[in-house]
């Protein structure tokens, strides 16, 4: 029956903790974020696999409101799955869900998104990167939890020329709100792994793409304009790169780290393969038949013209290995869009 609630510094060494010894379907995991991007496949993905979840999400309007309650529509019904519509940043409403619900890990991926968003609207992260992540932690300093996963960003690297980027990479310079918001982020995680022992887990996801993505991002917007007739708008006059990483492999390397509790660690989870974004458009071109309209332009404030993640220390430590390819995912997600936009 479904519940629907109320309103409401490096580490020198690395010690994997003892796993909790309960089957999954004991397990009951805090999804925040849920009607997201990331956090409706997490959701998903546990709950096929037995888990309980319980999902938070305010569903705010930063891209269409209608995509985020179809993405939870595919899970509302489940049995396992509970819901509460509530901003991370509201104390009192997770100390009644906490209260309300034995919580076995959390994976928060609850945040504002967006580099060039945070530009003209940074008080918006503040209250959910900063204070939202903050009252998160206290929960879990409040409630103790077996396991803590985070999402972190490629874009705390900033514009670094130093490539493939690497976790112990030296990352106080991002050059976006948003970057400095995740940066702050592995900071006060560690703080409160090391004062109140709570096992932390921080993921930098790499340019995460595929069925029901965001909007605002690069695939979503180009296919759009594509299928409209409009030119697409190519930054950096077409000489960006990207470490495209497929949601499948992203849901896989996030679950592995939700089961695998370290004392404080951070990963990257990329492809851990440049594509260039003039390839990416070309290989839409073919999948769809159409030769998109281009406008090229300059390089965005806040943006960075290369990605690409180190993941050998993820391979090791989560058996993490990203599978999909850049043209069999854009086929996924292609597929996906028409099917859900009604196009023949």
């Amino acid at each position: 029956m479904l519940t629907i609630g109320p309103e409401v510094p490096k580490v020198t060494k690395s010690r994997r903790l003892t796993s909790n010894p309960m089957t999954n379907d004991q397990q009951t995991t805090l999804v925040t974020g849920v009607a997201g991007f990331i956090g409706f496949h997490i959701a998903r993905s546990l709950l096929e696999n037995a888990n309980r979840v319980i999902g938070i999400d305010n569903l705010n309007a930063y891209y269409d409101v209608s995509l985020k309650k179809a993405r939870l529509e595919q899970i509302i019904s489940h049995h396992n799955f509970t819901f509460y519509h509530e901003d991370i940043s509201n104390l009192d409403a997770l100390r009644r869900i906490f209260s309300n619900h034995h919580i076995d890990r959390i994976c928060n991926l609850a945040a504002q998104a967006g580099v060039r968003y945070s530009i003209q609207n940074p008080f918006t992260y503040q209250e959910s990167n900063i204070k939202g992540f903050l009252t998160i932690l206290e929960m879990a300093r409040q409630f103790p939890v077996d396991n803590f996963v985070f999402a972190s960003s490629s874009s705390i690297y900033g514009n670094s020329k130093k490539l493939p980027f690497m976790v112990e990479d030296n990352v106080a310079t991002p050059i976006s709100l948003y970057g400095a918001t995740k940066k702050s982020n592995e900071l006060m995680a560690y703080t409160y792994s090391h004062l109140f022992n709570i096992p932390l887990t921080g993921l930098r996801y790499f340019t995460v793409y595929g069925p029901w993505g965001r909007p605002d991002m690069a695939l979503f917007l180009f296919t759009r304009s594509m299928l409209d007739g409009r030119a697409i708008d190519i930054y950096n006059f077409g000489k960006m790169k990207r470490d495209f990483t497929y949601i499948d492999d992203i849901v896989d390397g996030t679950i592995s780290a939700l089961n695998n509790p370290f004392r404080y660690e951070i990963f990257n989870l990329g492809n851990s393969k440049t594509v260039e974004l003039m390839k990416l458009i070309k290989i839409i071109e073919e999948e769809l038949g159409t030769e998109a309209k281009k406008n090229f332009l300059p390089l965005q404030p806040g943006d960075v013209p290369e990605t690409y993640a180190d993941i050998e220390k993820t391979r090791k430590m989560l058996d993490f290995n990203p599978k999909t390819s850049i043209r069999a995912g854009i086929r996924e997600f292609l597929k996906w869009y028409k099917d859900y936009y009604n196009i023949t």
